[in-house]
């Protein structure tokens, strides 16, 4: 695992300021999982090459929206649009999650789809 490279790979799918952001949120108390975090998630998980970035990132956009984390649901809606997904496969990850997970989920996913959409100039 590689915390530099996974590091490196965060600041590009979500920006610099926001992961900088992110890392220093909790101070010292944090930066023990910011490491894990950039180390297992970004430096080995979304390194693999079998599945895309674009599909990693609309899995993720799925799982938030059912385990209602509408946080990291942000997040990785932005994500999602840094690594080329479209308003339309966003779109119908709302339908699933409404099917899948239930209509309150949903609506809460479209409500951070839209927002996300709008201030991404995509709507």
């Amino acid at each position: 695992m590689d915390s530099a490279k996974g590091l490196e790979f965060r600041k590009k799918m979500f920006g610099g300021d926001t992961v900088d952001k992110r890392m220093t949120q909790f101070g010292d108390f944090g930066a023990p999982l910011q490491d894990v975090i950039n180390a297992w998630a970004y430096g080995d998980v979304w390194q693999r090459t079998a599945i895309p970035a674009r599909t990693k990132s609309l899995i993720v956009v799925a799982m938030n929206a059912a385990m209602g984390h509408p946080a990291e649901l942000r997040i990785h809606l932005r994500g999602a649009l840094a690594n080329g997904c479209t308003v339309d496969e966003l779109q119908e990850i709302v339908l699933m999650v409404g099917v899948y997970a239930g209509i309150p989920a949903a609506n809460e996913t479209m409500r951070a789809a839209f927002e996300i959409l709008h201030e991404a100039g995509k709507l």
